[in-house]
């Protein structure tokens, strides 16, 4: 999802452009029934209910409250229910606990967004010229904030659902990969040298992506496309979850103790490879990138020899 811009946008552009952004989150939800919005299945996940009002609760806090006079908040609890880790701002919910939140109910939660929208409309369109420069950064943000929680909406349901014995799915109509055949494994090789990273310009950027600044780069290869389910799944098939030499010491706990022999929502049913995603349970696609594995799983994958050459160096580096 590319990221919100609104440098020097206009006001009638960047009404139009929050309305669109909040309407998608909407419009994901749609599916759900209002059963889902509950859901949190482990404590780094969070319900699609919360998610709803917590991208709202910005607005509201940081736009609306310093900045459209005589606003009135919809609730005066929901600076806690919705509160994420802004700890300067005040106290929260514990994360683990979100799935707690009962009430508001989801009529609630869209009520509550409806009032910040219509509140912030008005202030888009009436506040002060010289409030404007930082209302429309701070617009920008929120609107960035929301496109990353429409990412982390369908992140966390998916977790929700795998988790359901029935694996429903989010949606059934959602397409099928169509590439059926690995492409050609080809290797970029760079030299080492002074580079410089961050983010540059004047477009949007969060202050993790800032300040850019010189670093040195080691020598290194990289494969021109990602490592495909197929792959993964020869390493799996050679052994790989069962040759401790493969695994860093605290990777080996891992797998021995959760138990690990395939990336997350694989599954293996009477001799078939399965997946589970937002379109329920599908057939393993061969050539479609691996996801789902975690640090240990990357670091531990023995590439074959025959497509991981070794690195050529500099003569005495």
């Amino acid at each position: 999802m590319a990221g919100y811009q609104s440098h020097d946008v206009t006001r009638e552009r960047l009404r139009d452009d929050y309305l669109r952004i909040r309407h998608t989150s909407e419009q994901s939800c749609e599916p759900l029934a209002v059963d889902d919005y509950q859901l949190q299945s482990m404590a780094s996940a969070s319900p699609p209910k919360w998610h709803l009002g917590h991208v709202t609760w910005f607005f509201e806090t940081f736009l609306l409250q310093p900045f459209a006079a005589g606003y009135s908040a919809f609730h005066p609890r929901f600076d806690y229910l919705f509160n994420s880790y802004y700890y300067r701002v005040g106290s929260m919910q514990p994360r683990a606990e979100r799935g707690l939140l009962s009430r508001p109910t989801v009529e609630q939660v869209y009520e509550y967004r409806a009032h910040v929208d219509r509140s912030m409309i008005a202030l888009i369109e009436g506040c002060k010229q010289s409030d404007w420069p930082q209302i429309r950064q701070r617009i920008s943000l929120g609107l960035n904030h929301e496109q990353q929680h429409q990412e982390l909406f369908y992140m966390d349901l998916k977790h929700h659902f795998s988790m359901n014995p029935l694996l429903p799915a989010y949606r059934e109509d959602l397409p099928l990969p169509e590439t059926t055949e690995s492409p050609p494994e080809h290797w970029i090789e760079g030299e080492e040298g002074i580079v410089e990273i961050g983010h540059a310009g004047e477009s949007f950027s969060f202050d993790n992506e800032r300040e850019r600044h010189k670093t040195f780069l080691a020598p290194h290869r990289l494969m021109d496309r990602l490592v495909t389910n197929g792959e993964y799944l020869a390493f799996i098939r050679d052994g790989g979850y069962e040759r401790v030499d493969l695994w860093l010491s605290d990777g080996w706990d891992q797998i021995r103790r959760a138990g690990w022999r395939h990336p997350l929502y694989w599954h293996l049913v009477d001799g078939r490879w399965l997946e589970f995603t937002l379109g329920g349970l599908r057939p393993l696609s061969p050539a479609a990138p691996v996801a789902h594995v975690s640090y240990y799983d990357a670091d531990s994958f023995d590439f074959p020899a025959v497509i991981h050459p070794p690195l050529h160096t500099k003569s005495g580096s």
